[in-house]
């Protein structure tokens, strides 16, 4: 329903007001094309909407600023890194502490204990080990799942995300085959001989996948989220939790993002219990660090793994895992955020966020819909999609490229792979009602 040709008409005029709201930006990106590759220091930072990066300077709570002296509502916040809000001060005084005391020392920490402990109670798994991403945490669990079931296999959702997981980034193609996700560089060997890749929400191709009898384990989310939200059907995850259970499969949720839905994550919200579960950066406040808990049962198979002279080349841990630092932020973090008492302001901005949204949709009768987990939530530029193949075949990359530098020029940041804001207790009924009104009048300039 929206012109193609009038996109490019008014994305002309966002570039050109991009620019001029950022000279600072732009010199500091010019010069970064001498040293960094492609001139910025991770390659998802092309992905914002505009000709250059914006320059961050500071960021505290809810908002960020940048060099040119702009100030932006985040609801990016860091793509779930800072869900705890940026600086948030008893976190960010524990990382100071900390600082003078030893970062690392490759011995265990008091605080590590009690995070473990707490995560113990939070996430309902028996014992924990520590790394620095959930991209870690994830491959480390997948070895394990295969040396405790000796089969070669994993099963993943169709458009899952599990960080930089090589055997993770896989789609189905149109023969239904398992092949590697576009943009994938470089993958290892063919992702068909590692992983089978299954629809999100389809019981049935679940279960032909397990009775195939090679299938060490299955990693999925609660509920999609990188190729957007798409949230379970009724009886999807008991489901899956009953099939691994009938073929014997490992069964491993990954919360990274699906902590949003509350304390607990989605899979206790849901009455869902995992045989393994991972979580990763915003228990950390902002500093890289990850977790990942196994149940009784698993982690005494495990712990009959942890003894030998080679112990250290098993493939698991790092140097870096389990610091000191990690144990300060993450205690920090847990006892000052991602409460209950956090979730419940963050997620009524949410709800605030997606009601203000649909009602400009159904002011204009558009054919798009708003999706919420928690206090997540996105616009979809069609109805609410069921697998992730229906998700990525919604996306409509001029339309979501301009309106999120329509938003940007007008002081709110967006996650840049999505639609999709991320509320913290930080933000403010106001900061949402900007962006419904700038959505608002965003869209009646495409409509015009």
């Amino acid at each position: 329903m929206i012109d193609e040709l009038r996109i490019a008409e008014l994305m002309g005029a966002e570039v050109e007001m991009f620019i001029q709201k950022h000279p600072q930006s732009r010199e500091e990106s010019f010069n970064s094309q001498t040293a960094l590759l492609g001139g910025v220091p991770m390659p998802w930072m092309k992905r914002w909407a505009g000709p250059f990066p914006i320059i961050a300077d500071s960021a505290a709570g809810g908002s960020i600023v940048d060099i040119d002296g702009n100030t932006y509502v985040d609801f990016c916040l860091g793509d779930t890194g800072s869900m705890t809000g940026h600086a948030n001060a008893p976190i960010s005084q524990a990382i100071a502490h900390q600082s003078q005391r030893g970062f690392t020392t490759m011995l265990p920490s008091a605080d590590l204990s009690w995070v473990a402990n707490h995560l113990t109670d939070r996430f309902g798994m028996s014992k924990w080990q520590f790394c620095l991403s959930a991209t870690d945490a994830n491959r480390f669990s997948l070895r394990l799942a295969r040396q405790l079931n000796g089969k070669p296999k994993i099963v993943v959702n169709d458009w899952c995300y599990h960080g930089t997981v090589d055997e993770t980034l896989v789609i189905l193609d149109r023969n239904g085959e398992t092949v590697s996700r576009p943009g994938a560089i470089g993958p290892q060997i063919h992702p068909g001989l590692t992983t089978i890749a299954v629809p999100f929400n389809d019981l049935a191709a679940m279960e032909r996948a397990l009775a195939g009898g090679e299938i060490a384990c299955v990693l999925m989310e609660p509920a999609l989220t990188n190729i957007g939200i798409v949230l379970p059907q009724e009886g999807y995850l008991e489901g899956v939790r009953q099939l691994t259970k009938k073929y014997g499969v490992i069964f491993i949720l990954d919360e990274t993002h699906t902590i949003c839905a509350g304390p607990q994550g989605a899979s206790r919200l849901w009455g869902v219990e995992p045989d393994m579960l991972v979580i990763g950066k915003t228990i950390g406040g902002g500093i890289p660090v990850a977790a990942y808990g196994m149940s009784a049962e698993i982690s005494r198979r495990v712990e009959d793994l942890m003894h030998g002279h080679d112990l250290d080349v098993s493939g698991i841990g790092g140097t870096l895992s389990g610091s000191a630092l990690a144990g300060a932020a993450i205690r920090a973090t847990l006892t000052h955020a991602l409460r209950q008492e956090d979730f419940d302001i963050a997620i009524p901005l949410a709800m605030r966020w997606s009601a203000g949204v649909q009602a400009t949709i159904d002011r204009h009768k558009l054919p798009w819909t708003v999706q919420q987990l928690g206090c997540r939530a996105e616009y979809w530029f069609a109805d609410h999609p069921q697998n992730g193949a229906q998700a990525a075949a919604s996306v409509n990359d001029s339309l979501e490229s301009f309106m999120h530098l329509y938003a940007l020029n007008r002081g709110i940041l967006l996650t840049p792979f999505h639609n999709m804001a991320l509320m913290t207790p930080f933000h403010s009924d106001s900061d949402v009602d900007l962006h419904t009104a700038v959505f608002a009048q965003c869209v009646e300039e495409l409509m015009s």
